[in-house]
């Protein structure tokens, strides 16, 4: 008789009363898609020990692919970086070191039976993924697949988390304090469209997650509220990416949407009325420019957990949480 292996069950709502991370807490670095540089990751390192936590590198972070520079190694070999970190029983976070490209070609070859066995922490609490941009692809596969809450962040070894003291101070509150209640509204932020939904939070890269419908993660469209940020994309480009969403039912089932930075994208005032032209008869509150994605101080935002959105034009709240 073949015997049923039962899953622990995950709690994606852990983080809203208890912080995802304490010091001594092990959290482990991984690069699923650029390769970095050995300055870089000695840096990224020096941030989370100086948080007081236990760094491990996966094996393979600056190992070149023999063909594709933008690549941190092979496949095989990134992949095996980001299953080891996951399977690890001692690990408590998984931190995604950069962007770039590459993260989705991970995706086929994981045992995600095995990632499921393995989501909880020694304590009972989830496991968390961090990171942002071409990571986008982990978090909405660790969504379908694992239902674990996520942290779409900025990532050590990049730049801007050397030059921005409001990202390290950011991404570090939402590792070691619990996330209910907390807002997430940028400086910058404007209502496009009013009113209130609430949901659960996610999306991430537009054009990642144009790039990935079809796919198995793809196919139950979520609803709740919807984040889009991207970098370096021409108004055209960004028009195709949000027609695809569109068809494929993914703005339909959003019952609020949230635009992010749009960095280094076309003139701001094309993007806004493109986004405008999307959005504002969808029937469902718009927020515009709330600074989570490429923002040279970008905001941290929790994905796979629930949340409130009010937009107000007297006054803007995106919570973190369920209502009251």
């Amino acid at each position: 008789m073949t015997s049923v292996v039962a899953h622990p069950v995950v709690d994606r709502h852990a983080y809203l009363t208890d912080a995802p991370l304490r010091p001594g807490d092990r959290v482990r670095l991984v690069s699923p898609s650029g390769l970095g540089s050995a300055e870089s990751l000695e840096r990224a390192v020096g941030y989370y020990r100086d948080w007081g936590l236990d760094v491990v590198v996966g094996e393979h972070v600056l190992d070149p692919h023999p063909r594709a520079k933008y690549l941190a190694g092979s496949d095989e070999t990134r992949r095996q970086d980001l299953v080891d970190a996951w399977l690890d029983p001692d690990a408590d976070a998984v931190v995604c070191l950069r962007g770039g490209y590459g993260a989705m070609r991970l995706l086929d070859g994981i045992d995600w039976s095995a990632m499921r066995a393995a989501a909880t922490r020694r304590d009972g609490r989830p496991k968390l993924l961090t990171g942002s941009s071409d990571i986008t692809a982990l978090h909405e596969a660790f969504r379908v697949h694992l239902d674990v809450p996520t942290l779409f962040c900025p990532m050590p070894a990049n730049d801007v988390f050397r030059d921005s003291e409001t990202i390290r101070a950011d991404v570090h509150r939402w590792l070691f304090e619990p996330w209910g209640g907390r807002e997430i509204v940028g400086p910058k932020t404007e209502v496009l469209v009013p009113g209130r939904a609430s949901g659960r939070f996610t999306g991430g890269n537009l054009s990642l997650l144009a790039g990935a419908l079809g796919a198995p993660e793809s196919r139950a469209v979520p609803d709740g509220i919807l984040f889009l940020e991207d970098i370096d994309e021409e108004a055209y480009r960004l028009d195709g990416f949000l027609l695809a969403l569109l068809r494929s039912g993914r703005l339909a089932a959003a019952s609020g949407v949230v635009l992010g930075s749009w960095h280094r994208c076309d003139q701001p005032d094309a993007v806004r009325a493109l986004m405008t032209e999307y959005f504002a008869d969808l029937g469902v509150p718009v927020l515009w420019e709330q600074g989570f994605g490429h923002d040279p101080d970008a905001l941290s935002v929790p994905l796979n957990v629930d949340g409130v959105l009010d937009a107000a034009e007297d006054g803007i709240k995106l919570t973190v949480g369920e209502e009251s």
